[in-house]
């Protein structure tokens, strides 16, 4: 079957309608200078692609007795019509057409969201069934039964480990990229992949009882409960239509003039009205992406402003989201340039994410070891080891420690708890039977963390907290280097979601911010989800309701600040509209108003209001300036277990 070309999938898009309607305005407006007729005929067909759909949606509500902004927009492109106000017609149905446009482009973008939840999940399951190894569907494996999973392979399901040893990369559930250890004993989720190690699982959790399809569900639920409100012009319209068809016809009635009655229904459409909000949103939006700031629709950016609490995910979002060395501290006399060497050698046969960290800052201090990769031994959710210039050298745990008969002595356990406590993830270095140092890797915190967060302060956010699934001592680490004090550690992303109930039951409009799978429940329950970073998961981002591309956390006050600017040019605009909707009515009405007064006087309201709103477009809005200490060198820990990892 052909592929579909850009323009036949635009053709049955939600732009199709509004652009062709543009496309007709456009062309009549090019021949208006040449021939009436045919001005004419471009602004009626521009009103008929574009007011047909609203005139079958006023018509279906009718049928149930209910008067929404599609009628109102109906009688008046009906009166314009009937009066030869042809352009009102054709400008009122097109930006009608757009505000739908851009609300059924923004719905479509968070459908996809759950969709790509669904890709997390492995396609096929090995059980072991009557001593034999049967590949099946992740729905069909049957609680208590045995599942193996293989290096490099994704879990299929809740679990614990009974055999084996892997390190499990856990991001997809917890957000967390440090791999942790899986070994027996410890509860493993679908959709997490293990590496360097094979592991046998028994089934705890399948098919929807898995925290992977809770997490699909969570967002389900919450974006279901979010379901847009009715616009207030909507509100509105319930009264303000049968007000003026009434009033239409009681002065046809009384003055058995048709003029007068139709100049009413014509005076009466609320042009800009009808555009005061979405023009004010448009414009709030482009300035918005300017800054770097992606928002879905206006309703969202109307609310951002609201936020009087705001939540963090930690990694990805406060720090940089890639482990890195951080400290190197020797013991037994060594010194710290030869057991970064020990390392260094040790791991250059690895491919442990943890790895590439050491390599990195060894290269950059000169160190390439030469090693002999065939000696590699790769010790499951522990560690490796190797041969290096006639010594067997090592990295890993206290368990590889153990394992190779090396003993871990006080001086090194206290260093370890020093590096726990500091939020690192610890490792011991082992030259010859002796362990020569401790490395200590962490992520970072951003450089411009501090600043963003003072930021959010300066604008009046009332309460700001820390969410991460890292323990709390790494939790508290990263608030203390950002200035967060309320830091909520250990948490799952039921967790997660469950804060940010909290802090709504306590009165608060909340924003979380984050950038993982694990926090897309949270991002939909929030009031306001704010998807970080360009390294932001598409999940997170097509679940929020805000994306931050820049990576400037100093970007979420950004948003806030516009979202408040916009909201009172949309009162201003409002306004505007209404004042001069009634003066125009009641002029009418005492005979001092005339149609061709009356139709300058609404169309320079309209200009009015879109002049209004490009303001929002003029000037900038950049971040606050850094701190003179915080720079892209900046090492506070950001992510690190609060025990050895696996390897």
């Amino acid at each position: 079957m052909a592929r579909e070309g850009p323009l036949r999938r635009s053709a049955r898009g939600p732009w199709a309608i509004p652009l062709a309607s543009a496309a007709l305005i456009a062309f009549a407006f090019l021949v208006r200078g040449r021939s009436t007729a045919l001005f004419d005929a471009g602004l009626v067909a521009a009103t008929l692609v574009a007011g047909r759909p609203i005139a079958v949606r006023a018509v279906r509500d009718l049928r149930i007795r209910r008067i929404g902004i599609e009628a109102l927009v109906t009688i008046a492109v009906t009166g314009a019509f009937v009066i030869g106000e042809l352009w009102e017609g054709a400008a009122v149905t097109f930006l009608f057409a757009l505000g739908g446009a851009l609300e059924r482009a923004a719905v479509g973008r968070t459908r996809n969201a759950l969709a790509r939840l669904f890709e997390l999940a492995p396609e096929t399951a090995t059980v072991r069934r009557d001593g034999e190894e049967v590949v099946v569907s992740p729905s069909e494996v049957r609680r208590g039964e045995i599942v193996v999973v293989r290096p490099g392979g994704k879990i299929p399901v809740d679990g614990e480990v009974v055999a084996g040893r892997a390190a499990v990369d856990e991001s997809s559930i917890t957000g967390e990229s440090m791999p942790v250890e899986a070994s027996a004993g410890r509860t493993v989720y679908a959709g997490t992949v293990t590496a360097g190690g094979l592991i046998e699982v028994r089934a705890t959790g399948v098919g929807a009882d898995t925290a992977l399809a809770r997490i699909i569900h969570r967002v389900e639920e919450a974006q279901e409960s979010k379901a847009p409100a009715q616009r207030a012009i909507e509100r509105f319209a319930a009264w303000y239509t049968p007000a003026i068809a009434v009033l239409a016809a009681v002065t046809f009635a009384l003055t058995r003039q048709v003029e007068l009655a139709l100049t009413l229904l014509v005076i009466a459409c609320p042009g800009a009205l009808v555009i005061s909000m979405p023009v004010s949103m448009v414009a709030g939006i482009g300035r918005a992406a300017r800054d770097g700031v992606l928002v879905k629709g206006g309703e969202h950016l109307e609310l951002v402003g609201k936020v009087t609490a705001v939540a963090f995910d930690k990694t990805g979002t406060l720090t940089v989201g890639a482990p890195r060395l951080v400290d190197v501290v020797p013991v037994e006399g060594a010194a710290e340039r030869d057991v970064l060497a020990v390392a260094a050698a040790a791991e250059s046969g690895s491919e442990h994410p943890l790895a590439a960290p050491i390599l990195a800052a060894a290269a950059a201090q000169g160190i390439v070891p030469s090693v002999d990769h065939g000696a590699f031994v790769h010790h499951a959710g522990a560690g490796v080891e190797t041969t290096f210039e006639g010594r067997t050298v090592a990295v890993g745990t206290t368990s590889l420690a153990a394992e190779l008969g090396v003993e871990v002595d006080a001086v090194v356990l206290d260093r370890l708890e020093q590096l726990r406590l500091a939020g690192r993830t610890s490792m011991v270095v082992i030259d010859d039977g002796t362990i020569v140092g401790v490395l200590g890797l962490a992520d970072e915190v951003r450089a411009d963390a501090a600043a963003g967060i003072e930021r959010l302060r300066d604008i009046g956010v009332e309460e700001i907290v820390m969410l991460t699934g890292d323990s709390q001592l790494v939790g508290d680490a990263v608030g203390r280097a950002v200035g967060i004090d309320r830091v909520r550690g250990d948490l799952s992303p039921e967790d997660k979601l469950a804060a940010i109930r909290e802090l709504q039951q306590r009165g608060h409009v909340v924003a979380m911010i984050g950038d993982g799978v694990n926090d897309a429940p949270a991002l939909a329950t929030a009031d306001v989800g704010i998807a970080f970073g360009g390294g932001a998961t598409a999940v997170a981002v097509e679940t929020a309701d805000v994306g931050i591309l820049s990576g400037h956390l100093a970007r979420v006050a950004t948003a806030i600040d516009l979202s408040r600017r916009t909201a009172r040019v949309v009162r201003q605009n409002v306004a505007i509209a209404l004042f001069t909707v009634t003066s125009l009515l009641v002029g009418v009405l005492l005979g001092e108003v005339m149609m061709a007064a009356g139709m300058l006087v609404h169309q320079v309201s309209v200009v009015a209001v879109v002049l209004n709103a490009v303001r929002l477009l003029r000037g900038g809005s950049e971040p606050a300036p850094l701190p003179a200490d915080l720079g892209p060198t900046a090492t506070e820990p950001v992510r690190g277990q609060a025990s050895p990892v696996a390897r």
